[in-house]
């Protein structure tokens, strides 16, 4: 398993500890939660990101919330924690984990209507880890069903971050990487930088680092050109949503990485837990794209290179079309076209099968 620990529960003082992605990789430096709306701001302002990770720490949230009520009147606690999961809805639109953590634990609250509130804060909190600890063994589940995938001696590239930052602390993109790496299949990762944010360069370079993983970090310009070269064997992203045909939103620039990976025939693979799979949405057409602030774009940290005046445009993800996904790797097994029968096929397989 991955040493790195993006997230935290305190059982004793029922405290949310985050390590802090924003200072990555100068500082790590964790924070400490006890408020839900300072975790919906953590989850907006990338503290923690992912679309797992997002959903384990809106579960943990939604726990909080249930907590800090101190009061001993069941409807109000259901009341004061359905506000506190309204506010944590809103913090980023794409990561279909998000809204999937928010209705699982909401699920608890009519059943429980009217018991002691100590036992509903014990059920949700339960609930929040059970989701933290299944997020684990499901991203360890898809990194061994997705090493077989990698060939040996294999060059990967990977667009993002999808590591154990972006989970609970294994990956998904990464996790794959990870297994694959421990059964010596892995020469060399090829590390898109992705712009604007950088979480290539900020957190997965850093995570190859920590773990001692070959890895070169790139700038997303040079992705077709080192493919051109032969560099590449093997591509592997992960994603925020996936549409019911198999359509995948992930960061920004995941597309162009798909396109170009079909035109030097190298398998473009995605890994994601079923969470992730949003049947409710027909195609990519249909799923919400992050539009965030334009600041991202026009610079970095305190320095602008863009000039005033300029119009910017900075949606946070795209969608890559079905057809250009060579195999979806779930915790369930690896699925492979046509998409639609082989999700549906998924979701109809019981956990841990």
């Amino acid at each position: 398993m991955s040493t790195i620990q993006p997230i935290k529960w305190d059982v004793d003082s029922k405290t949310l500890i985050l390590l802090d992605q924003t200072k990555l990789p100068q500082e790590e430096n964790y924070i400490e939660y006890t408020d839900p709306a300072e975790v919906a701001v953590a989850i907006r302002d990338l503290v923690v990101r992912g679309a797992p990770a997002i959903g384990c720490a809106a579960a943990f949230g939604t726990a909080l919330a249930a907590i800090e009520y101190t009061g001993d009147d069941p409807g109000e606690l259901a009341a004061w924690v359905r506000d506190a999961m309204e506010v944590l809805s809103q913090s980023r639109p794409t990561a279909v984990n998000l809204f999937w953590a928010l209705d699982r634990m909401g699920k608890f609250l009519d059943p429980l209507a009217g018991e002691e509130c100590g036992k509903v804060r014990a059920v949700l909190e339960k609930e929040a880890v059970d989701i933290f600890e299944e997020d684990l063994a499901a991203c360890k589940a898809m990194g061994d069903f997705g090493a077989d995938l990698v060939p040996e001696n294999a060059k990967i590239l990977t667009h993002c971050n999808a590591g154990a930052l972006a989970t609970a602390g294994y990956g998904t993109a990464l996790g794959v990487i990870r297994s694959a790496h421990r059964d010596g299949k892995v020469s060399m990762v090829w590390v898109d930088e992705t712009r604007p944010v950088l979480q290539g360069a900020r957190l997965t370079a850093w995570e190859m680092v920590q773990e001692g993983i070959p890895a070169t970090l790139i700038a997303d310009s040079m992705a077709g050109a080192i493919m051109a070269a032969g560099e590449v064997d093997f591509v592997v992203v992960g994603s925020d949503r996936i549409a019911a045909n198999g359509d995948v939103a992930n960061k920004v620039g995941t597309y162009t990485v798909a396109v170009l990976a079909r035109r030097h025939n190298i398998p473009f693979v995605v890994a994601a837990p079923v969470s992730t799979i949003d049947f409710a949405i027909p195609s990519g057409e249909g799923i919400p794209i992050e539009e965030r602030d334009p600041a991202e774009v026009a610079g970095y940290g305190n320095e602008r290179w863009a000039p005033e005046g300029i119009k910017i445009y900075n949606p946070a993800f795209d969608v890559t079309p079905a057809e250009l996904v060579t195999a979806i790797v779930t915790e369930r097994g690896v699925l492979a076209p046509p998409y639609p029968q082989a999700l549906e096929a998924c979701r109809r397989t019981p956990a841990g099968s």
